[in-house]
Parts: C-alpha cells; sequence; structure tokens
C-alpha cells in the first residue's frame, strides 16, 4: 500500500502556495513570473521529470509599483506581507514563516548592490501547466549567472542537463555571465 509520504506532502503544500498567489494576482490583473528554483524546477520537469529538484520556497518577480495592490490583492488568499531583513515577503497568515512564503523579487531592480544586472524585466512567459506565469529560461540563466550561489549554479546545471541552455540563449548573455556559464559546466 502506498502511502502520502512527508516530501509529497511538502510538495503538495508548495504547488498550494504557488496556486492561491498565482490566483490572487491573476485575478487583480497584476503582472508577475514565478522565478528562481521553482521556476527551474517546472522548467526543467517538463523535459525531464527525473531531472528536476525540488526547491523550498517560492520566488517571484513582480513590478515595485504593483507591491501596494499586491499586498491588498493577496490578503484574501490569506498571505500577509512582510519586510524582514531586507527581504520582501508574503508569508501565511496562519502560519507565517520565511520558509513557506513567496519571496519577491523587483524588475528592474538589482536584488544586492553587488550584483552584475538586474532581474530581468518582464518578458513573454512560459506557462506550467496549473497555468502560473514563469520566467522564460533565458530570464532564469541570467538571474542565476547573476546571483551565483552554489543553489543557482546547482540550477543552471539543472537547466543545461535537459538542453534547455541553447546556443541562443548563452549567444545572448553578456560576457561575464558567459564565462560564469563556462565554470559552471566546467566544474560537472
Amino acid at each position: 500500500m502506498l502511502t502520502i509520504t512527508a516530501y509529497d506532502r511538502y510538495v503538495e503544500q508548495l504547488f498550494e502556495v504557488i496556486k492561491r498567489f498565482t490566483s490572487a494576482l491573476s485575478q487583480a490583473h497584476i503582472e508577475y513570473r514565478i522565478i528562481g528554483g521553482m521556476a527551474v524546477f517546472l522548467h526543467v520537469n517538463e523535459r525531464n521529470s527525473m531531472a528536476a529538484r525540488l526547491t523550498n520556497d517560492v520566488d517571484a518577480a513582480v513590478k515595485r509599483t504593483d507591491l501596494d495592490a499586491i499586498i491588498r490583492a493577496v490578503e484574501p488568499f490569506g498571505f500577509k506581507y512582510r519586510h524582514t531583513a531586507g527581504v520582501d515577503m508574503l508569508v501565511d497568515s496562519a502560519k507565517p514563516s520565511a520558509r513557506s512564503a513567496v519571496h519577491l523579487v523587483f524588475v528592474g531592480e538589482k536584488v544586492r548592490a553587488e550584483y552584475v544586472e538586474p532581474v530581468p524585466e518582464f518578458s513573454p512567459p512560459a506557462r506550467s501547466v496549473e497555468g502560473a506565469l514563469i520566467a522564460p529560461v533565458a530570464d532564469l540563466v541570467r538571474m542565476k549567472l547573476t546571483s551565483f550561489r552554489d543553489k543557482d549554479r546547482v540550477h543552471i546545471r539543472d537547466l543545461d542537463s535537459v538542453g534547455l541552455i541553447t546556443p541562443e540563449i548563452e549567444a545572448g548573455l553578456p560576457e561575464q555571465l558567459r564565462v560564469r556559464l563556462a565554470q559552471v559546466r566546467a566544474s560537472e
């Protein structure tokens, strides 16, 4: 007999958070893109579910000018806005935790001052099977190579391993990010 595991419950919880968040913003006609590890997971999963690694949170790119409207839109969906340690997030009203929050980053702004590039402006999105708007692979590659933490390098490997980083995407990168991509590929 198969039983639901803690991992399965966690996956369901993450997708429930995404569903509530995307429903709130869609109903309010607010543009967003799911980014970060969850977006990588969704793209890789479409190509090869065995190569997809789950992330532990949800990240979304939004416009800073929409922040007040976002805060109002998500309240009926059980989220509360918090700004903690320099991070803008939407936490679950019932169980506030940064680990289960939607972390917001703002298009056109650098997440950290030392980053090479700002978060890309909205490009035409991909759409998950659940209907969530996901940042296209080219934008994810730029963001992952810009932040370049260990987990970002792993996400780059995951995207590359299933053929999502095309020669066109690579050619569109600025030199510094192409060098970083080469470093990731050389370390495999």
